[in-house]
């Protein structure tokens, strides 16, 4: 059963750019994941295999469109595996870190299949600039999905 991610924690970034993963994550990732860049400024964690589902749609697409090389590149090319240690901690690489500009209070947000890692000042932001949207958007897509 592929593991859901819901919910948003409140952990810290060590000095080292370490990271605790929330308890309720662990299992979900402990097989091992791929940091990738995300959207919006964060950082995008995926468990391996769905990281892989990702990437192999992401080949699948005609070697030939130059959109799909550059988002594979800009996509695939900062993307860095881990396995988490025995604490349930991950490193977040310094490129990863910049891009985010994470560095030492974050949110972790569970986004079903995937977790996302932001910047705790940016992620208040992004909740205050889309809380007007939350409604207009959830009329537009959830009929469609219900």
């Amino acid at each position: 059963m592929e593991p859901l991610f819901l919910g948003t924690h409140t952990p810290r970034l060590d000095e080292k750019g370490r990271l605790f993963l929330p308890a309720k994550f662990r299992d979900g990732l402990a097989e091992g994941l791929v940091m990738t860049k995300g959207q919006e400024g964060c950082v995008t964690v995926w468990p391996v295999e769905q990281f892989r589902r990702v990437a192999d749609a992401m080949a699948a697409r005609p070697f030939t469109d130059r959109e799909s090389r550059v988002l594979q590149r800009l996509f695939l090319s900062d993307a860095v595996d881990d396995v988490p240690d025995k604490q349930g901690r991950v490193t977040v690489p310094p490129v990863l870190r910049q891009h985010a500009g994470l560095d030492r209070d974050v949110v972790v947000v569970g986004m079903n299949k995937r977790v996302e890692i932001w910047d705790s000042a940016r992620w208040q932001q992004f909740q205050e600039q889309e809380a007007e949207s939350f409604e207009r958007l959830a009329e537009e897509v959830l009929p469609g999905l219900l």
